[in-house]
């Protein structure tokens, strides 16, 4: 009787398998115990700066991603997106992954901040390649450090060998078989061109005793954006927080001097603060086009002598930089004989000049000073950086470092005094002493405030910006006749050009290559041919198998 029940057993399954599998197949599957949440990743990235400079397109062009993750010795097509470590990638590994790949993933050091000098030179050159090479057609990516991305690392890593480096056909078919990858998506539109862009530029003036167009006028500038290889990282300590923090507080400084009748100087004083310094200081480019060659009088026009403000914490020597050297009689040569007369009294800073002349050719000026030379005004840039070639101007890198605010402290104590010296022409005396001193503490708060946000000029292009209002309360707060002078690029022929997407969602997903899912498909096809095979002929195997049972219970 029970070899009935089989024969209408396998006629039930010979009639009505196939749509069991259909619906109970994917039953099976969807309440598998497999937990999907641990096959899904989700980072914050930050894309390649992208921007045009005088018609020269910079940094990456595209910015959504779709492929599989290889490692930095496993891809091979372009249809791979690179995860790398920022210190296994050099200049010359990147130009062959920009020309040849189809994404890159940098991942950041885990202490950005306790990089030994080899590991900081290296990032360093990476950024300069990356920053003044030819532009990247592939998207690319920062990620900064975490313990799950590290794992995915070193899964990626491990899992992928070069075709190679496989001793045989066989062996690179079965590692692409086994090996368990990961799909990197990143979903964001197609960046395209910021339109609206307005690069504020602040004006203050403290203004000395008699005719005010009469006296002579000295001009203190700093810009107030960062530059890195990634504008959401670049939080430019450095490049220019440092400068930027000297002019607020040489402002209240001076503020106070100005403030009482009997110690007010016959000297003007405008403190300018610009933007766009990293796109060829275009904010001071178009406020002096503003001021120059407007029909309102200039504030600038007979100023007898400009200082600029660029990097002034990163060493204990400070440079003066000059397009033409200055005459010893002139007020940049008397300056400058004040700075190395404070410099030597006090014992902060070594002060040396550097000349270089200005190069037209060069598609960008070398400091913000070669501006206001170009315009014929006597001008200088103090810097503790020698070259304006020096990396640490743009890099990601440019981070608050622990003794940096001692040493702004002591150029900020010494370029003070010097101008104090000049503007009221006296010698070997001490001004800003006891209670009308330096305030570290002051130094310190503008230099976190500064350092803790990022700079880049895409970040700060908009009409209402939370910096640009915060540093305007804070000139308004010690200067007068404060001013935000908004500026926009040539709408015909744009000096420069930015574009959206500075940050997305970086999500990877643990997969199996291609290649599995091609042997799995072929498995589960001859296992469901398999199937309908035996439920087909059931009663004929079932013989088979009484025959072989039979056989052997006779033996």
């Amino acid at each position: 009787m029970w070899v009935d029940e089989c024969d209408s057993f396998a006629e039930l399954c010979r009639g009505y398998l196939p749509y069991y599998l259909l619906i109970f197949l994917p039953l099976f599957i969807i309440i598998s115990p497999a937990n999907p949440v641990t096959a899904s990743h989700e980072f914050p990235a930050f894309r390649m700066s992208q921007y045009d400079l005088h018609g020269v397109p910079h940094g990456c062009r595209s910015a959504s991603i779709s492929l599989e993750a290889r490692s930095l010795a496993g891809w091979t097509t372009s249809r791979h997106c690179i995860v790398v470590r920022a210190l296994d990638l050099n200049p010359e590994t990147f130009q062959s992954i920009r020309q040849k790949a189809g994404a890159l993933i940098v991942v950041l050091p885990e202490k950005i901040n306790k990089l030994t000098q080899n590991e900081i030179q290296h990032i360093m050159s990476l950024e300069e390649s990356m920053i003044h090479g030819p532009e990247t057609p592939i998207p690319v990516y920062f990620v900064q450090w975490n313990s799950e991305l590290q794992i995915i690392l070193q899964d990626i890593e491990h899992s992928f060998i070069a075709d190679d480096k496989t001793r045989s056909a066989a062996e690179a078919l079965f590692n692409s078989i086994s090996a368990s990858g990961y799909q990197v998506v990143v979903s964001t539109s197609q960046p395209i061109i910021k339109n609206d862009i307005k690069v504020a530029t602040l004006q203050g003036k403290l203004t000395g005793t008699g005719a005010e167009d009469k006296l002579p006028t000295i001009a203190l500038v700093a810009h107030y954006d960062s530059n890195g290889v990634a504008p959401e990282l670049s939080f430019g300590a450095e490049s220019n927080a440092s400068g930027l923090a000297m002019l607020l507080e040489l402002a209240r400084l001076f503020s106070v001097l100005y403030s009482i009748g009997r110690s007010r100087p016959r000297h003007n004083l405008i403190f300018i603060v610009t933007g766009a310094g990293k796109l060829n200081f275009q904010g001071s480019k178009k406020w002096l086009e503003d001021q120059l060659d407007g029909l309102e009088g200039s504030v600038i026009q007979d100023a007898s002598y400009v200082i600029c403000l660029d990097s002034v914490s990163s060493s204990n020597d400070l440079y003066v930089h000059v397009s033409k050297p200055p005459k010893e009689s002139s007020p940049g040569g008397l300056i400058y004989k004040e700075l190395k007369a404070v410099s030597d009294s006090f014992g902060y800073s070594n002060i040396e000049g550097v000349h270089k002349k200005i190069n037209l050719a060069d598609e960008s000026l070398a400091w913000e000073h070669e501006r206001y030379s170009i315009r014929r005004l006597p001008a200088a840039t103090l810097s503790t950086l020698k070259s304006h070639e020096d990396p640490l101007r743009n890099t990601i890198l440019d981070i608050v470092q622990e003794v940096q605010v001692d040493r702004l402290y002591k150029h900020t104590s010494v370029v003070a005094e010097a101008l104090a010296r000049h503007i009221y022409n006296i010698s070997y005396s001490k001004i800003f002493a006891e209670s009308l001193s330096i305030s570290k503490d002051s130094l310190n708060m503008w230099m976190n405030f500064l350092a803790s946000q990022p700079r880049a000029g895409s970040l700060l292009s908009d009409k209402q910006n939370i910096l640009v209002n915060t540093l305007k309360e804070a000139m308004q707060k010690y200067l007068g006749d404060v001013k935000v002078t908004l500026h926009t690029p040539d709408k015909r022929d744009p000096e420069f050009v930015f574009y959206d997407v500075t940050k997305a969602m970086l999500n990877v997903y643990s997969v199996k290559p291609a290649v599995f899912d091609l042997f799995l498909t072929i498995a589960i096809i001859a296992y469901l041919g398999a199937v309908y095979l035996i439920v087909h002929n059931f009663s004929h195997i079932y013989n088979f198998a009484i025959r072989i049972s039979s056989k052997s219970k006779a033996f």
